[in-house]
C-alpha cells in the first residue's frame, strides 16, 4: 500500500463531480482505512472497500475509527467527513474542494458583502423553495414569516398522507430519544441534509459561513443550502420513515432519504441552483488552468504568479 507522502495530488480532472456522486455512506462499529485510492470499512464481517472518489459525505457514527491514511484520501477526493453522534444529532466535517478555482468563492463574497445583492440572494432562494409565490419586494421579516406558514403547511400536508399524528416541531438537542417518531425522523432527515449540503458547498470552494438567510454560524451557507430541498425532499422522506413505527427511526430515515436523494439527482440540482444563486458564469477552463495562481494588481487586473515584478512595469 502506498504511502501518503508517495500519491500524487490528484487534479480536478481526475475527481468523480459531485453531481455524480452517492450522496451520503454512513458507517458504524467499524475502522475505516486506506488501501490505495479506496478506503475500506473493516468489521465483524470482514474488509469493504469503498471508491473515495465516488463519496459526497461519509456519516461516522458511534463505534468507528479512522486511520490519518483514510482521512487524508478522503480530504484529497472532496468528500466531507461527518462525525455523528448516537442519533445522527451531533456534526463535525471536513473537506478539501474539489475545485483549484476560487471563482465561485469570490462570486458568494461579492454577493453576500453588498446588503442589496444579499437579500436578493435570500428572495431567490424563498422563490426557489417555494416558486409559485413571489418574494419580489419582501424584507427579510416578510420572508421569514412566509417561509413560516409554508414549512407549517408542508408538515400539516405529510401528516395527512402518511397518517402520522403531528402536534408541532420540537428537537431537544440534548434528548433525542425524548422526542416523537415523526419529530425524530425529521431531526434525522435534517443532518444528513447538512451533510449532503456541505459536502457540495466544500466541494465547490464556497465559504459555509457566509449565509443569506442563516447569519452568524459557522455553516450558516450549508443550512441556507438544505433548506432549499427541505419541504420537497426531507420532511416526505421522515414522515415516510416515521410512517413505518417507532423502532429504528433514524435508520429508516436515512435509508428513505438516500433514495428520495438518488432518484431526485440532488447532488447534481445542489451545485446547479448554487451556481445560479450566486449569478456564477463558468469560464472554459483547460487543464492548465486548474492549478492556475495568480496576482492581483490594479483596476481588477491578474498578473500571472510565480514571477518577480520589481524591475519590470506592469501592465
Amino acid at each position: 500500500m502506498s504511502t501518503v507522502s508517495k500519491c500524487a495530488l490528484s487534479s480536478p480532472w481526475e475527481l468523480t463531480r459531485v453531481g455524480d456522486r452517492v450522496s451520503f455512506l454512513y458507517l458504524e462499529r467499524c475502522t475505516v482505512h486506506r488501501d490505495d485510492n479506496a478506503i475500506t470499512a473493516t468489521d465483524v464481517d470482514g474488509v469493504t472497500h469503498i471508491p473515495s472518489a465516488t463519496i459526497g459525505t461519509l456519516l461516522l457514527g458511534p463505534g468507528t475509527r479512522v486511520t490519518h491514511q483514510a482521512m487524508a484520501l478522503l480530504g484529497e477526493s472532496g468528500a466531507a467527513v461527518v462525525w455523528v453522534g448516537e442519533h445522527g444529532v451531533r456534526y463535525y466535517a471536513g473537506g478539501r474542494a474539489l475545485t483549484r478555482s476560487s471563482g465561485l468563492l469570490e462570486a458568494q463574497a461579492t454577493a453576500w458583502a453588498n446588503r442589496r445583492t444579499r437579500l436578493e440572494v435570500a428572495r431567490d432562494m424563498y422563490r426557489l423553495r417555494f416558486p409559485e409565490d413571489d418574494p419580489s419586494g419582501h424584507t427579510r421579516d416578510d420572508l421569514l414569516r412566509m417561509e413560516g406558514r409554508r414549512v407549517k403547511e408542508v408538515y400539516r400536508r405529510e401528516a395527512a398522507r402518511t397518517g402520522v399524528p403531528w402536534k408541532r416541531r420540537e428537537y431537544h438537542r440534548n434528548d433525542f430519544s425524548s422526542a416523537d417518531a415523526p419529530n425524530q425522523a425529521v431531526t434525522a432527515a435534517a443532518q444528513c441534509m447538512y451533510g449532503v449540503a456541505h459536502a457540495v458547498v466544500a466541494a465547490l470552494g464556497c465559504s459555509p459561513g457566509l449565509g443569506f438567510v442563516h447569519s452568524g454560524h459557522e455553516r450558516s451557507f450549508v443550512l441556507d443550502i438544505a433548506d432549499l430541498y427541505k419541504t420537497e425532499i426531507a420532511i416526505p422522506a421522515a414522515f415516510d420513515a416515521a410512517a413505518m413505527g417507532d423502532d429504528d427511526v433514524p435508520t429508516r430515515t436515512r435509508r428513505a432519504l438516500r433514495d428520495r436523494i438518488n432518484k431526485s439527482r440532488l447532488m447534481e440540482r445542489c451545485a446547479d441552483d448554487i451556481k445560479r444563486l450566486l449569478r456564477y458564469k463558468e469560464a472554459g477552463a483547460t487543464a492548465a488552468d486548474t492549478d492556475r495562481m495568480g496576482l492581483q494588481s490594479d483596476g481588477g487586473r491578474v498578473l500571472d504568479g510565480g514571477r518577480n515584478y520589481g524591475d519590470e512595469p506592469i501592465w
